[in-house]
């Protein structure tokens, strides 16, 4: 298997899910932490911290520290890069 196609794999398996989708689009403007996308998207904190380790292998967000809060936010640059392949490889 390629590397696009393992890529593009875990993407589905990232954006597959009605709730991953759901806290995607939460962080989408901003970075937030677990408790403001819990709140947000209306869903279990644990439930959220387990959806987040997900989207995280699936290189679909990235975590950074600030202070003693962890932020989420959208990995836009694996994400573009991803799709510049995709439809580099469909043309």
């Amino acid at each position: 298997m390629s590397e696009l196609c393992k890529q593009m794999a875990m993407l589905g398996k990232g954006l597959g899910n009605e709730n991953r989708f759901t806290i995607l689009q939460t962080i989408m403007k901003e970075p937030k932490t677990v408790g403001d996308i819990a709140k947000l998207s209306r869903l279990p904190q644990p439930a959220v911290s387990q959806h987040l380790k997900v989207l995280k292998s699936a290189n679909l967000v990235e975590s950074e520290r600030k202070g003693q809060e962890i932020l989420y936010l959208v990995n836009a640059t694996f994400m573009s890069k991803l799709l510049k392949k995709l439809t580099a490889n469909l043309a």
